[in-house]
């Protein structure tokens, strides 16, 4: 690697502390779980409602994996996506063309939604919330339900109804 020319101050600011001060591997965390590891019961649900824009911060993808382990662990999971989250179902994310990745973990959402409806996970998207982006159905990821404006209390209501257990994330 080469290295701009240092001068005797930065040099020194350099070494105060040595690099890496642990060698890569090195554990400064616990793993010790907390809470038991939890199966689903006999028809309980998952449900998860995102209103935060991809790539904006970890809340979207977050929730995806989080609803993702909920099907794993034998939970009905669904997930709802509205206003800014709509954003988050898109198949056309790419640059310069779509499907490809301009940065590393572009297409990360986009992945692991079609992970979580292969499995067996449903995923709506509000129409509204994509008109409000000036993004079309069309370019939803394929499986993914669309839905009226309407819908988004009336499927909290359902879900609400069945028991589920409701993971409610917001950004903006």
């Amino acid at each position: 690697m080469t290295s701009a020319e240092l001068s005797d101050v930065e040099k020194k600011s350099l070494e105060e502390i040595p690099h890496p001060s642990l060698p890569e591997g090195s554990s400064i965390y616990g793993g010790t779980k907390v809470f038991p590891d939890l199966q689903a019961e006999d028809g309980e649900t998952y449900f998860t409602l995102v209103h935060g824009i991809a790539h904006e911060s970890s809340v979207s993808f977050v929730a995806v994996l989080q609803a993702t382990r909920a099907l794993r662990k034998g939970f009905e999971s669904a997930m709802y996506f509205y206003g800014p989250g709509s954003l988050n179902c898109l198949a056309t994310r790419g640059f310069p063309t779509t499907g490809t990745s301009a940065f590393p973990g572009e297409h990360n959402i986009n992945d692991q939604l079609k992970t979580f409806m292969s499995e067996g996970g449903k995923v709506f998207c509000c129409r509204f919330g994509l008109s409000l982006h000036g993004a079309r159905e069309e370019d939803l990821i394929e499986g993914v339900i669309p839905t009226h404006p309407l819908d988004v209390q009336d499927a909290l209501i359902h879900y609400a109804r069945k028991g589920a257990i409701i993971n409610s994330t917001y950004q903006l």
